[in-house]
C-alpha cells in the first residue's frame, strides 16, 4: 500500500506526504485550466469548481475529525484561518505585486477610431464584475450567518443542517447558471470532460491520503509549535497552499478575475460547508478569536465589495490595508 511505503522511509515521511499534497493540488490545478475553455470560464470557474479543488483538503480534515471525534474547535481554526488567509493576505499581495483590474482601464476602450472594438470583451468584464459582487454578497451572507448561529458559543446538529443547505443551494444555482450559459452559446461540455474529472478524482486521493496522515502525525505530538494544539493553525495554513499557487498562477496569467473569483469561492467551501459538516457529526465550540476573525472577514469582504464596485480593481494601498489586517490576525489569534 502507498501509505506504507511511505512510512518505510521514517523521519522523511512527513516531507513526502506534504509533497504528495502539494503535487496531488497542483494536478488539479493543471485539469482546472484544461477546464477553463470548455463551459467553466473566468468567475464560473472560479465559484464552482475551484472551491471544491483548492478547499479539498479542507473538507477532508472537517471529515476526518468529525467521523473520529476530534476537538471540533480545530475545525473552526481551520476555516477561520483559511477565510481570513484568501480573503486578505492570498488577495492583497497580488494586488500589490501584479495588480488586481476587473474592468480594463478607460483609454482602450473609449478610443473614438474604434467605438465597437471593445464593445463585446467589455461586456465580458462587466459580467465577471457583476458575478464576483455576487459571489462576495454571499460571503457576507455565509460569514454572518455562522457568526449569528454562533452567538451562543457553539455550533449544533441543527444549525449545521441549516449551514450545509445553505451552501448546497448556492451551488445548485451555479451549476444552472453554467447549463444556461453552455445553452445560450450552443457549447457542450465535450468528451474530455471526463477525463478531467477522473484525473481531479486522483488529485482528491492524493489529498485525502496525504491529509489524513498529516492529521494523524500532528495528532500524535505534544510539544513545540508543531503540535496536536496547534492543529487548527497548521492544517489551515498547509490546505491554503493550494489557493496560494492558483494565486500565483493566475495573476501571472494575467486573470484577475480568476484569482478573485477563486479565492472568495473557497470561502464559501470552509463557511459554512466544513463548519456544517462537522457539526452534522459533533456540537462544534468557538474558537477564543471567533469574534475578531467574523470582523475582519466581514470588514474585508466589504472592502473587496466597495472597490470591485466603484473601482473595478483592487487598488494597491487596499492590498496593503488587506496585508495589515492579516498581521493583526496572527498577533491576536496567536497570542491567544
Amino acid at each position: 500500500m502507498l501509505v506504507h511505503k511511505i512510512e518505510a522511509y521514517g523521519a522523511a515521511a512527513p516531507w513526502i506526504f506534504l509533497a504528495l499534497f502539494i503535487t496531488a493540488s497542483i494536478l488539479m490545478v493543471w485539469r482546472l485550466e484544461a477546464m477553463s475553455g470548455r463551459g467553466f470560464e473566468g468567475t464560473v470557474l472560479g465559484t464552482l469548481v475551484m472551491p471544491y479543488c483548492s478547499g479539498l483538503g479542507n473538507l477532508i480534515f472537517a471529515f476526518l475529525l468529525g467521523r473520529s471525534g476530534g476537538n471540533g474547535a480545530e475545525v473552526m481554526t481551520n476555516a477561520l484561518v483559511n477565510n481570513v488567509t484568501n480573503m486578505t493576505l492570498l488577495l492583497g499581495l497580488p494586488a500589490i505585486v501584479w495588480g488586481i483590474r476587473i474592468l480594463p482601464g478607460s483609454k482602450s476602450s473609449d478610443s473614438p477610431k474604434s467605438p465597437n472594438k471593445n464593445k463585446a470583451p467589455g461586456k465580458a468584464h462587466e459580467l465577471n464584475r457583476l458575478s464576483l459582487l455576487l459571489t462576495l454578497t454571499a460571503v457576507l451572507f455565509f460569514t454572518g450567518a455562522v457568526w449569528a448561529l454562533g452567538r451562543d458559543g457553539k455550533i449544533t446538529f441543527d444549525e449545521g443542517l441549516v449551514l450545509v443547505g445553505m451552501f448546497l443551494f448556492w451551488q445548485c444555482f451555479h451549476v444552472f447558471d453554467v447549463l444556461k450559459h453552455n445553452v445560450r452559446q450552443g457549447q457542450a461540455l465535450g468528451w474530455k470532460f471526463p477525463l478531467d474529472l477522473a484525473l481531479l478524482g486522483v488529485g482528491a486521493c492524493g489529498i485525502y491520503l496525504s491529509t489524513d496522515w498529516l492529521v494523524h502525525w500532528v495528532s500524535h505530538i505534544h510539544t513545540g509549535f508543531i503540535s496536536a494544539k496547534n492543529m487548527g493553525w497548521l492544517s489551515g495554513w498547509l490546505m491554503v497552499l493550494p489557493n496560494a499557487l492558483l494565486a500565483v498562477y493566475y495573476s501571472w496569467r494575467g486573470q484577475p478575475e480568476t484569482v478573485y473569483a477563486s479565492q472568495v469561492g473557497d470561502s464559501h467551501v470552509s463557511i459554512p460547508l466544513c463548519i456544517g459538516i462537522y457539526a452534522l457529526y459533533h456540537t462544534l465550540p468557538l474558537t477564543p478569536f471567533f469574534h475578531l476573525a467574523m470582523l475582519l472577514l466581514l470588514g474585508a469582504t466589504l472592502v473587496h465589495f466597495l472597490c470591485v464596485a466603484l473601482l473595478g480593481r483592487l487598488p494597491r494601498f487596499a492590498g496593503g490595508l488587506l496585508l495589515a489586517a492579516y498581521a493583526v490576525f496572527l498577533w491576536k489569534g496567536l497570542k491567544g
